[in-house]
């Protein structure tokens, strides 16, 4: 008896083994450059018929199966050219994180369907429609759980490029004009499958970067992820090690063709400038626009930064000619307190009037109040704390002001 079900046992145990490997395997991501596993696609459906384009969604299955059903699904809304003249580009278009709607996305699709490119705009994994039970869109998308955080970028990673498997099979949308954008979390996931995916020919970032241990620990965003993950004895080498799989820096080296084009924020807590010029340098010919903005200023010039976007892409993709500005102008808003002499201790929303040097370190704003108005010049002592002068009606004196850039 004994021998009859030892072969039997040592056959569970392998297969025991085997899937706790393939499991390590996903969680480790040493597969990321792979594709997909092909598929049977669904086909898409019309949503919305219009004179300048046709709306349709397709569900696809995820590759990477989660606890969560709703995770386990890709909604893909797909933006295409009316009337329609042969085969078009396609640009795979990425929102941020904790996206509610999906408007700036569907905006660029606008933009991108007005030069005769379509889009496909991809919903992250946990995310909108993604979002488990009880849990806001995009909380669980960045945890202090490493393996976690390692396996959602994967996923994602393989979403979009499920996404472009199934769009391949469409006669609609030309194999050889293929591009990716991103903003913010999906410049990130846009740096990755650029990196690995040889389909993508032309990539835009804006408010993007490198480096993702970095920015977990110098991000404004993620501070109660950096405590819980120095609890967890974590420092940012650590860190850098254990999502090295998972970093665009480790692919990006190997990608030698192809077009960039990186918009960033000089002023940037979410994203570090220094996470954005690493990705500038591990690029292939970048071209690169830098607003005078933190990480939500360019909110206030949303519209010609979808313009530049879809500006660039037809210059890629249909021969068009773009022009990309020297300079484009985004208001610098500060929100903070300020504390002077006089007045004391208010809450003030600044917007700078004057630089006097090419990293801001030295400027000048006009600081609104709830006791009024008035205009600081000073000069910065932390990157978030300056110090300086405070001029109002009430007199002029030292003061201090406590503030991030919108």
């Amino acid at each position: 008896m004994l021998r009859t079900c030892f072969p039997l046992v040592l056959l569970s145990l392998f297969c025991s083994v085997l899937a706790q490997g393939t499991e390590l395997a996903a969680l480790q991501d040493p597969l990321i450059r792979q594709s997909p596993p092909i598929i049977s696609f669904p086909d898409w459906k019309e949503v919305e018929v219009g004179e300048e384009h046709t709306e349709y969604l397709v569900t696809l299955p995820s590759p990477v199966n989660t606890p969560w059903p709703n995770n386990n699904v890709v909604p893909v809304r797909v933006f295409v050219p009316e009337p329609r003249k042969g085969p078009v580009p396609i640009i795979v278009v990425l929102h941020y994180w904790g996206a509610t709607d999906l408007r700036p996305e569907r905006a660029l699709a606008t933009e991108l369907n007005h030069r005769g490119m379509a889009a496909a705009v991809v919903t992250l994994p946990y995310h909108l429609e993604r979002t488990p039970p009880g849990r806001r869109s995009g909380e669980m998308a960045i945890e202090a759980d490493v393996d976690r955080l390692k396996r959602t970028t994967y996923q994602s990673v393989l979403d979009v490029r499920r996404t472009l498997d199934f769009l391949m099979t469409k006669a609609e949308f030309d194999p050889k004009r293929v591009g990716i954008t991103g903003t913010s979390l999906g410049a990130l996931v846009t740096a990755l499958v650029f990196a690995v995916d040889s389909r993508i020919q032309s990539a835009t970032f804006l408010l993007g970067g490198a480096d993702f241990a970095q920015i977990m620990w110098s991000s404004s965003r993620v501070v109660i992820q950096r405590d819980a993950l120095r609890r967890r004895g974590y420092t940012e080498e650590k860190l850098r090690d254990a999502l090295k799989d998972v970093e665009p820096l480790s692919y990006l080296p190997e990608r030698t063709t192809g077009s960039t084009f990186v918009i960033g924020a000089r002023y940037d807590t979410v994203i570090p400038e220094s996470s954005t010029e690493k990705l500038i340098h591990a690029l292939p010919n970048p071209r690169v626009l830098w607003l005078e903005t933190g990480h939500y200023g360019g909110i206030f010039v949303q519209r010609r930064l979808m313009r530049e976007v879809a500006g660039y892409f037809a210059s890629q993709f249909t021969g068009a000619t773009y022009t990309m500005p020297t300079r484009l102008y985004a208001p610098t808003f500060r929100l903070g307190i300020k504390a002077d002499l006089q007045n004391g201790f208010d809450v003030a929303l600044g917007l700078d009037l004057l630089r006097f040097d090419p990293r801001g370190e030295f400027f000048s704003a006009l600081l609104v109040t709830p006791r009024g108005a008035g205009l600081f010049l000073g000069r910065k002592i932390t990157p978030v704390l300056t110090g300086g002068i405070y001029l109002s009606p009430k007199g002029s004196g030292l003061g201090i002001y406590w503030s991030t850039v919108l």
